[in-house]
């Protein structure tokens, strides 16, 4: 049994920990309907014992943070659970924190033994206890540099969905929380019960540790130009329509030359580039669905195979889209 003792603070992100529970609560389930004995026992904890979650939801009767010479102890098997707060900065000097920082700095970390699995801005907590120096981590993409700056020694690794550093690991937050436990539950029950479990919660599509935090339909949209939001928009809502770069610049207002412009001064790339990262992406999601090289072609826009395919290699991907579908 892995006793899972997940730190809920004040403001914690509630999806952080919730979905991840979940998964642990249906991945129980599946173990006990094949004739096995549960696996994971959660513990709500804190150094509260109550806490208002970050959707103003109390939280009550949270135990207190369990004693550091039973986590370390050998023959038994922990995980410590440390979850975001909102705010796009970690305030690490209030009672709370300065409280949890104290215990967590007196964790030993042991494969198999005492193990830590940080969501979100968790990480940034773990990075100031010291538990990060010299490992790959990583958070949500708004605390990266905050991580960074705790820790200059952490190994910061930018737009993965989790890092996995056994006994360390860290995800990206909110929603990647449930991508780092399904990985998890996969590791201590088998893939079999992870797959079962992703498939109650409606997960459509697992990632790993190698996958990006951000899907190439959230890339370089971080700028405040109109007309170039409205061709991504146009583009992102229908990749297959026959784009030319005269129709993108009839979205915009403009004309070819100064669309150019605006996108590579708002964006880092050219309208046809972004055309096609977004269109691979979608070939990429067909050919994981199940469509073959020719269907997948032609859903995202390509007009043929062998467009897809030199789309592929000028992009880097690794294999070819053959290989991708395995």
């Amino acid at each position: 049994m892995i006793e899972v003792h997940f730190m809920i603070l004040p403001d914690s992100l509630l999806m952080d920990w919730a979905g991840p529970a979940e998964a642990l609560r249906i991945a129980n389930q599946c173990e006990v309907a094949q004739g096995r004995g549960p696996r994971f026992a959660m513990h709500f904890v804190g150094p509260q014992t109550s806490a208002l979650s970050s959707v103003g939801l109390p939280l009550g009767h949270l135990a207190p943070l369990p004693p550091l010479t039973v986590l370390n102890s050998t023959g038994s098997s922990h995980w410590v659970v440390v979850v975001g707060q909102i705010g796009p900065s970690i305030d690490l000097d209030t009672p709370a924190l300065q409280t949890t920082l104290h215990w967590l700095r007196g964790l030993r970390l042991m494969a198999g033994q005492l193990e830590l699995l940080c969501v979100c801005a968790g990480a940034v907590i773990a990075a100031k206890a010291g538990l990060l120096s010299g490992r790959k981590a990583t958070t949500h993409h708004e605390h990266l540099a905050q991580l960074q700056h705790t820790d200059a020694r952490c190994q910061v690794q930018a737009n993965r969905v989790f890092v996995d550093d056994c006994p360390v690991y860290t995800s990206a937050g909110i929603t990647t929380g449930i991508d780092l436990f399904l990985y998890r539950i996969s590791a201590v029950c088998g893939p079999a019960t992870a797959a079962r479990v992703a498939q109650t919660m409606v997960v459509a599509q697992r990632r790993g540790p190698g996958d990006p935090e951000l899907s190439p339909f959230l890339h370089h949209r971080q700028h405040l130009h109109a007309a170039v939001h409205r061709v991504q928009d146009a583009v992102s809502q229908s990749p297959s329509a026959p784009w030319s770069l005269a129709q993108m610049a009839k979205v915009a207002c403009t004309s070819p030359r100064h669309l150019c412009r605006l996108f590579v001064q708002n964006t880092g790339i050219t309208p046809p580039h972004y055309l096609r990262q977004i269109r691979l992406a979608v070939a990429q999601t067909a050919l994981q669905n199940g469509q073959n090289v020719s269907q997948a072609a032609e859903r995202a826009g390509f007009g043929s195979d062998t467009q897809l395919r030199r789309a592929w290699r000028a992009a880097g991907l690794a294999g070819t889209p053959s290989t991708f579908t395995a």
